[in-house]
């Protein structure tokens, strides 16, 4: 699924049409909020090969996997805020890509993506709807990295020492686009798109590489309360 900010940025424009309504107040000047809701994040992967011995053209893929998130934020003024996101560790599979398409999963990686984000939401606190913008650094951390008897056979062929791999963690930058709707003047719903800038490297106990292009995307759907 290809998820495009042009295209996301014209649904929220559409939306942010209604936002003249007058609503329950909103995300104003000194207020925290709390929102909980799930994450799904889906890696847009672009895969390096892993070196030799291993067949040449040997890539990866990532899976997707959905965790429930929580979110709090403050609001400095009526229009800027900050926001922190965190949750569960998110549980990928990793399958073969290129030379070995088809061979079905060759491992498993649990990732915690913690972010924060600098915002800018449009319109007065008092709009029913409002559209907002994020950017703000996120530390991708991997962990429980797990290969199986396939990538051991991949990387290592013949060998009966399984091959470990360790993926590096990363200090990148992730950017949104959302909106916000006020049920009454606590409570709200928002859906937000997140991407993120990714890249990274896998180093295998046999001594390979792999450079891996991750660029997830994440969709944020989430109840919230103003106090």
């Amino acid at each position: 699924m290809k998820v495009r900010f042009s295209s996301i940025a014209k649904v929220a424009g559409v939306a942010a049409a209604l936002a003249f309504a007058t609503g329950a107040s909103a995300q104003s000047a000194g207020q925290i909020t709390a929102k909980i809701g799930f994450n799904r994040l889906m890696p847009k992967v672009e895969s390096g090969d892993i070196s030799a011995p291993a067949l040449p053209g040997t890539k990866a893929d990532v899976g997707n996997d959905m965790q429930p998130v929580v979110i709090l934020s403050y609001s400095f003024t009526d229009n800027l805020s900050v926001e922190g996101a965190l949750g569960t560790p998110y549980k990928h599979q990793i399958y073969g890509a290129g030379a070995i398409t088809g061979v079905g999963s060759v491992g498993t990686v649990e990732a915690l993506p913690p972010t924060a984000f600098f915002q800018y939401r449009f319109f007065a606190p008092t709009a029913a709807f409002r559209p907002f913008i994020g950017v703000g650094p996120t530390y991708a951390y991997f962990m429980k990295e797990r290969g199986n008897g396939k990538l051991t056979s991949i990387t290592n062929p013949g060998s009966d020492v399984p091959t470990t791999f360790k993926i590096d963690n990363k200090l990148t930058y992730s950017a949104q686009v959302g909106i916000a709707m006020n049920f009454d003047e606590r409570w709200f719903a928002d859906a937000t798109v997140i991407k993120t800038r990714l890249r990274t490297d896998v180093h295998f106990s046999t001594g390979q590489t792999q450079f891996m292009k991750l660029d997830p995307v994440a969709i944020v759907l989430a109840v919230g309360y103003k106090f």
